[in-house]
């Protein structure tokens, strides 16, 4: 009798990985999701691993969903040859019925995400997201002035045409009572009042929000409804809200120590490089908040220098961007190897798969280290 599993449908699989880490967080640029295998076939297996290589494919097995941080296929490619490095190894998976599926960006900025990993492996309990990424549609606020007689009527209008939506609710609005003036010149047929004479009206200022892509509806609408020739109101493009995702993460550490201790938790905390832990800053400063962004973070060193916190851990830090940092903030750098800031997020990823479909679908983390950087000197 075998020992195999019926496994899971692939299709299942992806779904769990896509609430996890959703498809719309990616950046534009990236590639992410099913790179090859059929969703309606099952699979028995995850490996997790940070890239997709000979070694980690080895350690696949058949009928296995290889799932990889890294896109194998980043850059436009215009063949899969067997005869080419990446060509050959989607026909090794290919052929023995395994599967590919990257989460790369998307898992960056998830919550949880490679940085929350990362910040749960340094001891750190995250209270902000480094980079947010907004939250929801553009909007607009309108604020309408219209005489109190016919406020509700020109309320309902812009309701009708989309506006005053908020989550769950329609209708909202806010409304206050004031005094209108104007004076109409020759031309002019004004609804209330007379050429030449300065008219003051009870009017209310109405408020509600609405999406911006509706504007011209918006307008449509309030114009037909307002009884004024010439309607007074504001739009305001909302800034958007920041989000709890994005790039990076914000923590705190149970107790302020020392920066050279700091970097210390952080080699033993990580798995071991050649690369190694290197660090620019006051070994003696205390470091009680922390900023971390799993992956190349250089781009962030300006949001970092503002962001309040003693130190920051990321990768791919460059000579010249670390140098002007260096001269210009007291942000604690330590700058590790690139794999291994996000090596903690396979065991996240893990655990994510175990909690969808416990013992249904086998899951473990590579045991192979896929930073390039290999010889110890």
């Amino acid at each position: 009798m075998s020992g195999r599993t019926a496994g899971v449908p692939l299709a299942e699989v992806i779904a769990a990985l896509d609430a996890a880490y959703p498809p719309h967080l990616a950046h534009d640029w990236d590639s992410v999701g099913l790179v090859c295998g059929d969703p309606d076939e099952p699979v028995e297996s995850v490996t997790i691993a940070v890239d997709a290589t000979d070694a980690v494919v080895d350690e696949v097995p058949e009928r296995g969903l290889l799932l990889a941080h890294h896109p194998l296929l980043l850059r436009g490619v215009d063949t899969v040859a067997a005869d080419t490095a990446k060509g050959a190894l989607i026909h090794r998976l290919i052929r023995t019925g395994r599967a590919l599926f990257t989460a790369h960006t998307n898992a960056d900025a998830a919550s949880p995400g490679v940085s929350d990993a990362l910040a749960e492996a340094l001891g750190l309990t995250v209270d902000a997201v480094l980079s947010p990424a907004t939250a929801g549609p553009d909007l607009d606020k309108w604020v309408v002035f219209v005489p109190s007689t016919d406020a509700a009527a020109v309320a309902d209008a812009l309701f009708d045409a989309g506006a005053g939506r908020i989550g769950d609710y329609s209708h909202c609005s806010w409304k206050v009572a004031g005094t209108g003036q104007f004076l109409p010149h020759d031309g002019a047929a004004p609804a209330i009042g007379e050429v030449g004479t300065v008219e003051q009206v009870a009017e209310d200022r109405v408020e509600v929000i609405a999406p911006s892509r509706l504007r011209a509806t918006i307008l449509s609408a309030l114009r037909a409804a307002h009884p004024y020739e010439e309607p007074a109101f504001d739009i305001f493009a909302l800034a958007p809200i920041p989000g709890d995702v994005g790039i990076g993460r914000i923590g705190e550490l149970e107790q302020p120590i020392p920066l050279s201790a700091f970097a210390s938790r952080v080699r033993s905390a990580l798995p071991a490089t050649s690369w190694g832990v290197r660090t620019s800053g006051d070994p003696d400063a205390m470091v009680s908040r922390v900023a971390v962004c799993g992956g190349a973070g250089d781009s962030l060193l300006g949001t970092v220098a503002r962001a309040g916190v003693q130190a920051y851990v990321t990768s791919d830090l460059r000579h010249h961007p670390a140098d002007e940092h260096r001269r210009a903030s007291s942000v604690a750098l330590i700058d590790v190897a690139h794999w291994a800031t996000e090596f903690p997020w396979c065991a996240q990823a893990a655990g994510v798969l175990r909690g969808q479909f416990g013992a249904a679908l086998q899951v473990r983390g590579s045991s192979v280290r896929t930073d390039p950087w290999n010889v110890e000197c």
